[in-house]
């Protein structure tokens, strides 16, 4: 037994040397270099000219929603850069300071083009632009689903803009902007549609029921878009803010409205349940067709603080900690599916076919 003892007491003693060895080589190896930062996108440079922007995802094709003479714009504020602010680090949030409008388009993926384009209108209360979680999200998630999005970048009221009127022009010359280069993008001109959320769901909102009165106030020589249509073909409300109905309003409806999809949450976030439940009821009272609204059980609005056992208060795409909300956007490709929107380009839609044959449709009682 004392030769097996012996051999024991060695192998001890090696690993012993050995783990001190390692140790010892572990204080004097080299300290590992720290990571580097993490990057954000970054705004344009402030130049003698019209500012323009840098692509907020890598890729895209960015365009003035105006020329720099127009009447639309504040000749004294267009030089100005816009302002990029972060939620969490590395990422992008927000934006402000938007003094030349623009539209940011990105491809779907080539194979499987629909040629169905969503502008993406972000919200923030119109005092900032939540292009983080509302519009760079959704470039990624629907060019895998066949569909080409556009980033707004909107004028807002904390810069001085009335969102009535400044930011709902905006998002109507977006559409008349983006149907005038469906040629050169491979899109389908009778798909172009906007998505918005929350403030910017109330400009989609505007643009389904102004665009007319957009159109005739701008057909004039001067204008190179002025036979271009800034009708959408459909309207996405998600969690939207107030509407032309709000209030006891009673704007016209177009006998050519557009089908809409709305989604919202419900009594954790009331308020915005009921602005969209009244653009709903209107359009539904009036016999617009193809119209669909889900209203779900739990969640709150972006911003606002969960309450206890509440999933996590977040916005766009987000799972929302897997409660039915962060569902949504598969319920609005079922929609966008069954409406004909995924078909391939220069296919009549099933929404075009019923838009046509409700135009004298007679409202509810």
């Amino acid at each position: 037994m004392k030769p097996r003892a012996s051999y024991c007491s060695a192998v001890i003693l090696i690993g012993a040397l050995s783990l001190f060895s390692s140790l010892r080589a572990a204080d004097t190896a080299p300290a590992l270099p720290p990571a580097p930062p993490q990057g954000m996108v970054a705004p344009g440079p402030k130049t003698d000219a019209p500012y323009i922007p840098l692509p907020l995802v890598p890729g895209g094709s960015v365009i003035p929603l105006y020329p720099p003479d127009s009447p639309y714009l504040k000749a004294d504020k267009i030089r100005e850069p816009e302002e990029y602010h972060s939620y969490s680090p590395g990422s992008l949030g927000y934006i402000v300071h938007i003094h030349n409008p623009s539209i940011e388009f990105h491809a779907s993926k080539g194979g499987i083009n629909t040629g169905a384009t969503l502008i993406l209108a972000a919200g923030g209360g119109h005092n900032t632009l939540g292009v983080g979680g509302e519009s760079i999200d959704e470039v990624y998630f629907f060019a895998l689903q066949g569909i080409n999005t556009v980033i707004l970048r909107n004028r807002l009221r904390s810069d001085g803009y009335d969102p009535k009127t400044d930011a709902v022009h905006d998002a109507l010359q977006a559409i008349k902007l983006v149907r005038a280069h469906a040629k050169e993008w491979n899109l389908d001109p009778a798909k172009i549609g906007m998505m918005g959320f929350s403030a910017g769901a109330e400009l989609a909102a505007a643009a389904s029921l102004q665009w007319a009165d957009f159109d005739q106030k701008n057909d004039v020589p001067a204008n190179s878009l002025a036979k271009i249509s800034s009708r959408p073909d459909f309207t996405v409300l998600i969690y939207p803010g107030p509407s032309l109905f709000t209030n006891g309003g009673n704007p016209p409806i177009p006998r050519d409205m557009p089908p809409a999809f709305i989604a919202c949450t419900g009594q954790g976030d009331w308020i915005h349940a009921h602005w969209a439940n009244e653009y709903f009821t209107a359009l539904l009272n009036d016999g617009v067709p193809n119209l669909e609204m889900h209203l779900y059980a739990r969640g709150r609005h972006p911003g606002d603080k969960p309450g206890p056992g509440d999933p996590p208060s977040s916005g766009g795409l987000s799972n929302y900690g897997g409660a039915a909300f962060g569902t949504w956007s598969a319920r609005f490709l079922d929609w966008f599916r069954d409406l004909g929107f995924l078909n391939k380009p220069g296919v009549e839609t099933q929404a075009a076919k019923d838009v046509a044959a409700s135009l004298d449709r007679k409202p509810h009682k």
